[in-house]
């Protein structure tokens, strides 16, 4: 699709359904997703962590709809966000790996259709909060990919108190309102997200808001409040330094929290939470400290613990509360899911998501998936049922007990959620039958977009 056909796309849609908008707009609710960055598996007291404070994400399982098998759509930051933003695969979203952080380099096409024009075509204000890492030109950036306001940083990673992108030198500069560079040096970078947000929620009088919060926590560096430093002193490094920045993550989920119940706006809002994907095992991560619990693996890695992620969505008084669903889900899932519930016309159909509203109904319905797919690199795996393929897969912590025999590594995730047992050897015919399974989506996929 051109970048002219978007603009008609979203140019009809608004016009066809702008009478029921009208009429719809003031019991429609409004809708925040968000999106935390290099958060393990089990990171949450809700999700098992023992050793965590974590009242903000609790409150939201115990007010919502909380999933066990939710999947990210890759393992690193752009082609996670690519896929939840269009509701499609990355490699179908036009980005299949991490784009670049600097100033002038491009990332996702314009013409991909986002939770931004959709949600923009049906009469939502909609913002764009905290980390973008989808493009560092005007075109790419959140402005001209359906967000009417836009405040945080372009690249993959800042520092939270200068907002100079964290990762090599040269040093330089990272925040941006609306693609011009703002300067708050000193001033903690979640709390600014946070003040942004209200602003922007407390000048939406006339119509419902979509928030895009896509908070740069638990990505390093690790810089948590001093008061959480000092309450888990006594926890190993790194799990100390992960904890009080995933406490002080937590804290400004909190706070927005309750802006909104100031506001009387919490029964009317729904959230949508979950982590772009695992927890980081990279240097300037201190070599972990997150925890994926069970699961093999971490970012980077297509096993389970890079990629199946805590998720909840919460709307007191609309949808269940306090309830859990194992059925599998997907990233991509958010779009039409978020639609649904808020009658929006989807602009574009041509999307790999399917709606969870019959799931969240009932702990009963099947999972809308009997296949999910990624990729990365020269990685991929396939799930289908409770069996999974991998193919050059990578272990960020035990990388060298992969043998040449691994190439292909197959689990039955019923019986071995740790993916400990290599099951290629003993199901040739099952390898074969996901393979070609794999193969045959990859060059359709491809060839849909092309």
């Amino acid at each position: 699709m051109t970048g002219s056909g978007k603009m008609w796309w979203v140019i009809l849609a608004t016009w066809v359904t702008s009478a029921t908008i009208q009429a719809a707009e003031s019991t429609r609710p409004n809708v925040i997703v968000i999106l935390t960055d290099d958060q393990g598996s089990i990171d949450a007291n809700c999700y098992g962590a023992t050793d965590l404070v974590t009242p903000a994400i609790d409150g939201l399982a115990e007010r919502g709809v909380m999933f066990t098998q939710f999947y990210a759509a890759a393992p690193v930051c752009s082609p996670s966000r690519a896929a939840l933003l269009t509701g499609r695969y990355p490699v179908r979203a036009g980005v299949p790996g991490n784009v670049s952080s600097q100033q002038g380099q491009p990332g996702m096409s314009p013409e991909q259709i986002t939770m931004g024009d959709t949600f923009r075509a049906a009469g939502y204000a909609t913002a764009h909060i905290g980390k973008w890492h989808l493009g560092y030109t005007p075109e790419t950036m959140p402005n001209n990919q359906g967000f009417d306001h836009s405040f945080g940083h372009m690249g993959g990673c800042i520092d939270n108190y200068s907002h100079f992108f964290y990762w090599q030198g040269p040093n330089r500069h990272d925040l941006w309102r609306n693609g011009i560079e703002v300067f708050y040096c000193g001033r903690y970078f979640p709390d600014l997200m946070v003040d942004e947000t209200v602003r922007f929620i407390d000048q939406c009088q006339e119509q419902p808001f979509f928030v895009y919060f896509a908070i740069n926590l638990p990505h390093y560096p690790y810089q948590g409040d001093a008061h959480w430093l000092e309450y888990y002193r006594d926890l190993p490094y790194p799990r100390n330094l992960y904890a009080a920045f995933l406490s002080s993550m937590d804290a400004r989920i909190l706070r927005l929290i309750q802006e909104l119940q100031r506001r009387e706006l919490l029964e009317q809002t729904i959230i949508a939470f979950q982590s772009d994907h695992g927890h980081s095992r990279e240097e300037r991560a201190h070599f972990g400290g997150g925890d994926a619990g069970p699961y093999r693996g971490a970012k980077f890695s297509l096993f389970e613990g890079g990629i199946r992620v805590p998720s909840i969505i919460s709307w007191p008084g609309d949808l269940p509360e306090g309830e859990v669903r194992d059925q599998m889900a997907h990233s991509c899932d958010w779009l039409p899911t978020l639609a649904e519930l808020c009658k929006v016309p989807l602009l574009n159909a041509d999307i790999d998501g399917q709606s969870l509203v019959p799931v969240l109904q009932s702990a009963a319905a099947a999972s809308p998936h009997d296949v999910l797919h990624w990729t990365i690199g020269n990685s991929w795996a396939v799930r289908q049922g409770e069996w999974k393929l991998l193919a050059e897969p990578r272990d960020p912590l035990y990388q060298d007990t992969l043998t040449k025999q691994d190439q292909r590594f197959l689990v039955n995730l019923a019986d071995d959620v740790s993916e400990s047992k290599n099951l290629a050897a003993e199901y040739p015919q099952k390898v074969q039958q996901l393979e070609a399974l794999h193969q045959a989506w990859i060059q359709q996929a491809r060839g849909r977009d092309e």
